[in-house]
């Protein structure tokens, strides 16, 4: 098995080259070297504990949110994180908002799934739209594997730090707290409604994955884990893990919690401190 010890995870990220080959969907090159990562801001103190990452305006603001327990708020931030805007959405609760997502209308959708003991009932995404905002509408979801809640502890694979939105669709990444290191994706219907969620693909994973992103082109996806960031090339008709792999190590972003695209290459980093940094791809 390609897993190891939690205190062990950043340590041996690197590891990961050639780890899934033994589940046959290939392995990680490392493109740490194709990336400059640079710290470019702090997020102003209203909304540390950053955990959620999208684009706001085409003048590059992004919109961010703090973690569960904090306002049912969003905040629009410049890159260096000068606070622009504060959204109140009350009455919502944040009961444990994960990540942010966008589709092409801009509708905003607001990941509340954070389920760090597996056993919430109650997992909604919200859709807002509307010139300000202001028009919620609610997605509601199960996972169709899970029995008990909470599950034993070996199999608590349910919570969820990461999704994004596609085609009409939403894609969930689950952050496993059992112990098989198995990263589950499940897609959802991108409009409002009570679902199952389809449990679409998995794979082996050394690190907890807490954001997601992919790329405005549609051909990569990101997720971001403990020191890394682990890209997929997306193929058509295939599965997304079956897709060319990649991972870069980012060791100086501290507990990093959200991602966001800013172009075909490059992403925009957040930790749980407020700090920003910029991946940038550096020309062949």
């Amino acid at each position: 098995m390609c897993f190891f010890p939690r205190y062990l995870l950043a340590a041996f990220a690197g590891l990961l080259v050639g780890c899934s080959s033994r589940q046959g969907r290939g392995s990680f090159a490392d493109a740490t070297a194709r990336y400059t990562v640079s710290e470019i801001g702090r997020i102003n103190s209203r909304a540390q504990e950053s955990s959620g990452l999208e684009n706001a305006t085409p003048e590059g603001d992004l919109w961010t949110h703090a973690d569960g327990g904090n306002t049912a708020r969003l905040y629009r931030v410049t890159r260096q994180g000068d606070l622009l805007q504060a959204l109140d959405l009350s009455p919502l609760q944040n009961i444990d908002w994960e990540d942010l997502a966008q589709d092409e209308e801009h509708r905003l959708y607001v990941g509340d799934f954070g389920n760090n003991q597996n056993k919430r009932r109650n997992l909604h995404i919200y859709r807002l739209s509307g010139p300000s905002l202001t028009q919620i509408d609610t997605i509601q979801f199960t996972y169709p594997d899970q029995r008990a809640f909470p599950p034993r502890k070996p199999r608590r694979n349910f919570d969820c730090e990461a999704f994004y939105y596609y085609q009409d669709s939403l894609y969930l990444f689950t952050k496993n707290r059992g112990t098989n290191g198995v990263v589950k994706q499940y897609v959802l219907p991108a409009r409002p409604g009570r679902y199952t969620a389809r449990l679409a693909d998995s794979l082996q994973l050394p690190t907890w994955v807490t954001a997601a992103d992919i790329s405005p082109d549609g051909h990569r996806v990101a997720l971001l884990g403990t020191g890394t960031v682990y890209q997929f090339e997306r193929l058509p008709g295939r599965r997304l893990f079956d897709g060319l792999k990649t991972m870069l190590s980012i060791p100086k972003t501290g507990q990093a919690e959200a991602l966001v695209f800013v172009n075909t290459q490059d992403f925009i980093i957040s930790n749980e401190k407020g700090k920003l940094f910029l991946a940038k791809h550096n020309p062949e």
